[in-house]
């Protein structure tokens, strides 16, 4: 259940490049779900862009291009349930959403992508909801057509245990949300 929040300065990204760009996000964010190219799955891939004024995006003090490099300035929010991904499955969906724009702009050179930033922002578990319900991680693997049996599913089930425990032995309330339902 990702959402991929694209700023992007005027002139960055074209109307043709902005529709190219929306499918192959769309694209990141099955492989993100471990190939869930399901309904349920791309119904809840959503790509948002945002559109600035050049006067309205500054780096280096500036609004020039002396401290962009190619393709221009993009900062793409990627917004996952938390404890949906390990690191190193992070560092792959920040290459692939970097990868995707550098593709549709047709942006190369040494210093290509660095005026690219991908954010990965975790929603707590318990904070994000649908028809006006709260869902829980084994509800989008339910919605999407995921396994709960797999690694990676287990992953995600251990990291909310390790949550739990360390919360316990803090004296956390235990109404205070962020836990995942082990009963899931």
């Amino acid at each position: 259940m990702p959402i991929m929040n694209v700023n992007y300065r005027a002139g960055d990204l074209g109307e043709t490049a902005k529709a190219d760009l929306a499918r192959k996000l769309t694209d990141v964010m099955i492989r993100m779900e471990g190939g869930a190219n399901t309904h349920g799955g791309r119904a809840f891939a959503w790509v948002m862009f945002n559109e600035l004024a050049p006067g309205n995006w500054w780096a280096g003090g500036e609004t020039g291009d002396a401290y962009v490099s190619l393709p221009g300035l993009f900062l793409v929010h990627v917004s996952i349930p938390e404890g949906y991904m390990n690191a190193a499955h992070k560092r792959e969906v920040q290459a692939w959403v970097t990868e995707a724009i550098l593709g549709v702009t047709s942006a190369s050179g040494v210093d290509a992508g660095h005026s690219i930033q991908v954010i990965i922002d975790e929603i707590p578990e318990g904070n994000w909801a649908a028809a006006g319900q709260t869902i829980s991680l084994a509800n989008i693997a339910d919605s999407v057509g995921l396994s709960k049996t797999g690694s990676r599913f287990a992953w995600s089930k251990t990291y909310f245990a390790a949550k739990a425990r360390a919360r316990a032995a803090a004296g956390y309330p235990t109404d205070a949300g962020g836990l995942w339902d082990q009963a899931s």
